[in-house]
């Protein structure tokens, strides 16, 4: 099975090493390249992890940064991600509970009329 991926979102960090510390600084550099966002859409593209992303908004941001894609977008491994294949476990195999086994009811005598 192969790995799962996820990847890390660098924006914030490159803009700053261009200089550009305000995300509003981006709203005109955008619209010259014909982008119309809201100064709370490239907030959000800036500070949180897009989970879609226009590719000409993209292109556009390569451009603007004058940076790779590379630069921008870090493939990782996900979290709890395994590169193994999965065995298959034989009937009454542990999993993951250890000598836990549940114990038995007691039945107490009940007293008759």
């Amino acid at each position: 099975m192969a790995a799962k991926l996820d990847y890390h979102w660098h924006l914030r960090k490159v803009m700053a090493d261009r200089g550009l510390f305000s995300t509003t600084d981006l709203i005109p550099l955008l619209g010259e390249r014909g982008i119309t966002l809201s100064s709370s859409q490239v907030y959000r593209l800036a500070v949180e992890r897009p989970e879609r992303l226009s590719l000409k908004i993209l292109m556009a941001l390569l451009d603007i940064l004058d940076c790779s894609i590379d630069d921008l977008i870090e493939p990782v491994a996900a979290i709890g991600a395994t590169t193994t294949t999965r065995t298959k476990k034989a009937v009454g195999d542990e999993t993951g509970v250890g000598n836990l086994r549940p114990k038995r009811a007691r039945i107490r005598g009940v007293e008759r009329p």
